[in-house]
């Protein structure tokens, strides 16, 4: 009769071992999304620190920053005119031109916009009321590399056309 106690007993601290494990399991839970959310905001945190130390670098952060290769002037206020909004024909980007420089010469736009779209800055499309512009992907892929939203080489889920 013995062995027939061990048994009994052997399954009772079995049965006991389980349902600690059980227990150990549901109160490890929070801390395993604990763990997830301070991974989350050690990423922000990052992200923060890494545009601080660009806004210092360079004293402000714009779209040209991601496009080194661009140095015209008007050039660039066109890539930035975009990024404020995309799919914008020559009018309203030379309206968003003046508004930000003055001045504005629609064929000067229609340039530079040429220039910009054999570089790959900027794409455009035929639209019902004529062409409209908007960055390109990859620019779009570039800047968010410089703001460190993804990292280099990554491609990213950015929709790069709705600016």
């Amino acid at each position: 009769m013995p062995e027939d106690e061990e048994k009994v007993d052997l399954e009772a601290l079995a049965s006991r071992m389980g349902q600690l494990e059980q227990a150990m399991d549901r109160l490890s839970q929070p801390y395993a999304q604990l763990v997830g959310y301070l991974d989350r905001l050690q990423e922000i945190s990052r992200s923060y620190f890494r545009l601080l130390d660009l806004l210092q670098r360079y004293g402000s952060l714009s779209p040209e920053m991601a496009i080194p290769e661009i140095k015209d002037p008007i050039s660039r206020d066109i890539v930035r005119v975009l990024f404020e909004k995309g799919g914008r024909n020559i009018s309203q980007i030379a309206a968003g031109l003046r508004a930000r420089r003055g001045t504005a010469s629609r064929r000067i736009v229609r340039e530079r916009l040429m220039l910009l779209e054999e570089k790959g800055v900027v794409v455009s499309s035929r639209e019902s009321r004529g062409r409209v512009y908007d960055v390109s992907d990859e620019t779009v892929r570039r800047w968010s590399q410089v703001l460190g939203l993804i990292a280099p080489g990554s491609e990213g889920e950015e929709e790069g056309k709705s600016h």
